[in-house]
């Protein structure tokens, strides 16, 4: 009996300010596809400039799904991004298009991907907010003695992703990822890019999106009900935002506080990455292999 054949997608990952979006845009109109964005905060709805999500103009009228479909003040999850992808992913090949998923939240990208099931584990109120007065570094320190391998792979800074974590360790006592066999053929194309060509580009996006309002998205959604707490959750842009804004720290000591923090967040992205080894990886400049490349897996068996 002939096995069925798997149906195909494409992933397009990399650092943040890599020109993931852009790239996607451009394989979508020559591959004749559809985008899902894979990214943690772009799922909410209000959080634009600050996230750095693609304007209605530079989708240049490709569909892109997963944007905008969650509230801000509630908590957006991987099992949760899994459901929503895999249903929008079906309907995309059924309208006889090439599903393009974009992103640099590895996670996501992975559980769509290598189709990770995670444990249905209701949320722990009260653990929750014990965990949420202690540091980044301690909430590390707490999951590394419940689960060591899960403590590596989230990293010391992603607060809400360690406190899931431990919620989970807690209640099954270790923190599992299940894989079953992977529900789609993939071909994921990483975008390869100099370090100090990609600091100069945080720098000069940073400066544009705050040029572009940033800082008063982050007061208009502030009055419109996100907590400091919820905007600190939230992380990188939107906790340095809420710094500047309750007047902790300067303009400029924002703009320093968060090129650091968005240059280490490409780090940990690129780190996340580079442990794929499916991944095949290109510079931008050289589109003729990346086409070439998309050919050949579509027209594979």
């Amino acid at each position: 009996m002939n096995k069925v054949a798997q149906p195909k997608i494409i992933a397009v990952v990399g650092q943040t300010a890599s020109g993931k979006s852009a790239l996607a845009v451009l394989l979508a109109k020559k591959f004749n596809g559809e985008i899902i964005s894979a990214d943690s905060r772009q799922v909410y709805s209000g959080l634009n400039i600050g996230t750095g999500k693609i304007t209605k103009k530079e989708m240049s009228g490709i569909p892109h799904h997963l944007l905008d479909v969650y509230n801000p003040k509630k908590r957006f999850t991987v099992d949760l991004y899994k459901k929503l992808a895999d249903e929008v992913i079906l309907e995309i090949l059924s309208r006889g298009k090439l599903p393009i998923i974009c992103g640099g939240t590895g996670f996501y990208v992975d559980a769509v991907v290598k189709n990770i099931i995670l444990p249905n584990v209701p949320v722990n109120a009260k653990l929750r907010n014990q965990l949420s007065k202690k540091t980044s570094e301690q909430v590390y320190n707490i999951l590394q003695k419940l689960d060591a391998q899960r403590a590596q792979t989230i990293g010391k800074f992603n607060k809400v992703r360690l406190i899931r974590a431990i919620e989970i360790a807690k209640s099954l006592g270790k923190v599992p990822q299940l894989k079953s066999e992977p529900l789609y053929n993939t071909l994921t194309i990483g975008i390869k890019v100099n370090e100090n060509t990609l600091k100069e580009k945080i720098k000069e996006r940073l400066l544009s999106r705050i040029n572009q309002g940033m800082i008063k998205e982050a007061k208009d959604l502030q009055k419109a009900g996100l907590s400091w707490k919820r905007m600190d959750e939230l992380g990188l842009e939107y906790r340095a935002l809420s710094q500047h804004l309750q007047g902790k720290i300067s303009k400029l000591e924002m703009i320093d506080q968060l090129n650091h923090a968005i240059w280490q967040y490409a780090r940990r992205q690129n780190q996340w990455f580079k442990r794929d080894k499916s991944i095949k990886w290109f510079d931008l400049k050289n589109m003729g292999r990346i086409d070439q490349t998309i050919l050949k897996f579509l027209k594979s068996e």
